[in-house]
């Protein structure tokens, strides 16, 4: 640790200044900050879910209350209205806080709410990252993806990685788009040395979200505790490492609560094996979901 240039003491070069107070934007305030707050909660009767550090939880006879909490940006609901609204106002007398009211926006994710249940979606992000990549009047794509790509001589052309740094951008974008989490997997493995067919492949997911981007993902009120998932495999699809890929999608009753799709991190040498592979990352994902759901206060039987 030093001075930076203009700070330095002549009479201590070797000093340095002493920090007393944490100020935003320093890469050690969010921990300040998450240390300090969850003390408080702990202290007032939550508990700390044991699979999520991020998720408080307060049960108490019939109440469940839960506190969900990225950064400074908190989401907080439960079963019991009144005592929501007591806990709000101690959190402002010991906090600096705004109350925004009803859920319906957090972290470029909307919720709409309906008869059925809310759903999920994404559609301003999706417009910011089609205008950004200059799509936004572009023709649409029906599917994120080409069954068969044909080849031409500049598809083997680098382009800038700073372009094509979009990627990441669409990783956030599958939370709410299960649609397109394959496609986004198979773009993202490219990004150390980005192609001109890579980069089509880009454009083809951003035109098939010009199409629709109105899709999200929807919860209904009224559905079973079953817990139950799919899981699939190819063999060696990858024609370069040769290891396959691994999806699957897990559902809560008739809602589907998690998916993935992620290339597998060693060659299977049948497609035996890269079942029981795909087998072992979608029971690892239940029995994760299990315990949340155990620390929420839902037992599956």
């Amino acid at each position: 640790m030093e001075q930076p240039p203009g700070f330095k003491d002549s009479k201590n070069p070797d000093f340095v200044c002493k920090l007393n107070k944490f100020l935003y934007g320093l890469k050690q305030a969010p921990r300040a900050w998450f240390n300090r707050l969850s003390q408080y909660l702990l202290h007032i009767g939550f508990i700390c879910s044991i699979v999520d550090p991020s998720l408080f939880i307060l049960r108490n006879d019939h109440m469940v209350i839960l506190m969900l909490i990225y950064v400074d940006d908190i989401v907080l609901t439960g079963n019991n209205d009144t005592y929501i609204n007591l806990l709000i106002n101690k959190l402002g007398k010991e906090f600096a806080l705004k109350d925004l009211g009803e859920f319906h926006f957090f972290l470029g994710i909307e919720v709409q709410r309906n008869q059925q249940g809310p759903t999920l979606s994404q559609i301003q992000y999706a417009k910011e990252l089609l205008h950004k990549a200059g799509l936004l009047d572009s023709t649409h794509y029906k599917t994120p993806m080409a069954l068969k790509s044909q080849m031409t001589p500049r598809d083997s052309d680098p382009v800038n990685a700073t372009e094509y740094s979009l990627v990441g951008a669409l990783q956030y974008l599958t939370y709410t788009r299960p649609d397109i989490v394959h496609a986004v997997n198979k773009v993202c493995q490219t990004l150390q040395n980005p192609t001109f067919g890579d980069m089509k492949a880009v454009k083809r997911i951003l035109r098939y979200l010009k199409g629709t981007l109105h899709f999200g993902i929807s919860f209904l009120k009224h559905s079973s505790l079953s817990l139950y998932g799919f899981c699939d495999a190819d063999w060696a699809g990858c024609p370069t490492t040769r290891r396959s890929t691994t999806g699957y999608c897990i559902f809560l009753g008739a809602n589907c609560i998690s998916w993935s799709s992620k290339k597998q991190p060693t060659i299977s040498r049948s497609s035996t094996v890269a079942e029981y592979r795909a087998l072992a990352s979608t029971t690892a994902e239940l029995v994760w979901i299990q315990f949340l759901l155990r620390d929420i206060g839902i037992l599956l039987h």
